[in-house]
């Protein structure tokens, strides 16, 4: 059976347009710890100040961060914060090449001032919009629609993110949705909150949350009477109608509707979720997953960002052990190849240091516990590799292993020292090594790296070899022997 995470380790890289709403995200960061003598508000003193791209420019960066090559279209004041944004996304190698400049309106900023409450967490206290919600002129939106145009070629899918700040004009998005159709590339549209949705009729899909969906339909409706006024209005052939805790609505063309459960976890800040689902939404349709999976992969993907404050890209290898997460308690320390694949994938982003170690491990004991904590003392993450009963048998010889494999992985399991276990079946672990990739690999005993049988693999590889001190005292085959005699 196929799951979602073998359907996620598939993915490939792919090129997405994003027209809309580009933005830059300010926030002065400080301690409230007092009021103002001349009036009841709090004093925020500023310790520090930072930028980063928002609205449609914070969408750009999701889909960067799971794999997306990204091209923006859309309009910017001309003004240092354009500057800024511009070369943000560059720097994140963005193309920011379509974003038009339009001297009559400022680049939208969000300037947010961020306070420690009780000296301890980050508290949003205030925030300040320089914005145009004025409609782009005639001129303006031909250039841009032109733009668009001359930048489809090798597009996989294209994002409309509306935040209602003039750009995403009805004229802009039915020629978006009539190029993509043209074209054979879906349009998915994260809208914005407005009394009449008739700007993105023959969208591929669209995105709304409860209160959004409620508003375009004119009352308060049941969420499958929401998501069915919603499609048949704009003939979608899907509605994604986001439920905050309760997960998501799915609503395909031609089937029921279908609730997609979210996990329950602490939510921090729900800032940027919705940016966050449609590019999930985005990188899963371009790499052709359906609409159920990709709502789930959304999902999971959407509740890493609202865990954090402010927001932040959610890289595709979280979003992977998310779902390894959900399919598998990380408490649990055995790992298949692609799982294990998935967790040090997530390790390399935060820059830890992999160490490999691998043997029988039959008979465990104190000398064991102390060469495995030393191991784990080379680096930050230890993968313990288990030889297969057959091969013990054929190593140790009649009589071996002692302890069965599930015995053996369940107590190197129980060590603290010990990240991952993970069996190998072939008599050396060559392959075990091309396949975790470790910085580092060890081997404990009295005798020199180059004696040992995968030097030269691991030297070729690039990887570090070292050998750990012997430690004295009885070994498997010692103890055996004498439980024997005994």
């Amino acid at each position: 059976m196929t799951t979602l995470l073998d359907k996620v380790a598939g993915f490939s890289s792919f090129r997405a347009l994003l027209v809309g709403d580009f933005m830059l995200d300010e926030i002065v960061h400080g301690d409230a710890g007092r009021l103002s003598p001349d009036a009841p508000v709090p004093v925020l003193k500023a310790e520090h100040e930072e930028q980063s791209p928002g609205g449609a420019a914070h969408v750009a960066r999701c889909l960067a961060a799971l794999g997306g090559d990204v091209i923006c279209c859309g309009v910017v004041g001309a003004d240092a914060a354009a500057d800024q944004l511009r070369a943000a996304l560059v720097e994140q190698g963005i193309d920011a090449e379509g974003l038009l400049t339009d001297s009559t309106r400022p680049t939208t900023v969000k300037r947010s001032l961020v306070g420690l409450a009780q000296h301890r967490h980050p508290q949003k206290m205030f925030r300040l919009d320089i914005e145009s919600k004025a409609p782009l002129d005639d001129a303006l939106e031909q250039s841009l629609i032109s733009m668009i145009k001359a930048r489809l070629d090798g597009v996989d899918v294209i994002c409309i993110e509306d935040y209602d700040k003039g750009v995403c004009t009805p004229r802009v998005c039915q020629a978006v949705i009539e190029l993509a159709r043209d074209s054979g590339v879906e349009v998915l549209v994260d809208p914005a909150p407005l009394e009449d949705y008739t700007k993105y009729r023959g969208a591929t899909s669209i995105t709304p949350n409860r209160t959004e969906a409620e508003l375009a339909t004119g009352a308060p409706a049941s969420t499958v009477e929401a998501a069915n006024g919603l499609a048949e209005q704009l003939e979608c052939e899907a509605v994604i109608l986001t439920l905050d805790k309760d997960g998501a609505l799915l609503l395909v063309k031609g089937e029921s509707p279908a609730v997609i459960p979210t996990e329950a976890r602490s939510v921090y800040d729900v800032t940027g979720a919705g940016d966050v689902v449609i590019s999930a939404l985005a990188a899963a349709r371009a790499n052709r997953m359906g609409w159920h999976d990709a709502t789930r992969f959304a999902n999971a993907a959407a509740g890493l960002e609202v865990a954090c404050f402010g927001t932040r890209p959610i890289p595709l290898a979280e979003v992977q052990r998310e779902i390894l997460r959900r399919q598998k308690p990380l408490d649990d320390k055995v790992r298949a190849d692609e799982e294990l694949a998935v967790e040090l994938a997530v390790h390399r982003q935060a820059g830890h240091r992999i160490v490999l170690t691998n043997g029988c491990f039959d008979v465990i004991h104190a000398g064991h516990v102390a060469y495995l904590r030393d191991a784990k003392n080379q680096g930050d993450v230890l993968v313990v590799g288990i030889n297969v009963d057959e091969q013990v048998a054929a190593m140790k010889g009649e009589g071996r292993p002692v302890y069965a494999l599930s015995d053996r992985m369940a107590i190197l399991s129980e060590l603290g020292c010990v990240d991952y276990v993970i069996a190998f079946e072939e008599p050396t672990s060559h392959r075990l090594i091309e396949s975790v990739k470790p910085d580092l690999f060890v081997k404990g005993g009295d005798y020199a790296p180059e004696e040992i049988n995968e030097y030269e693999l691991v030297k070729q590889l690039g990887i570090e070899c070292r050998v750990l001190a012997h430690r004295p005292g009885l070994g498997s085959s010692d103890i055996v022997e004498h439980l024997r005699r005994t």
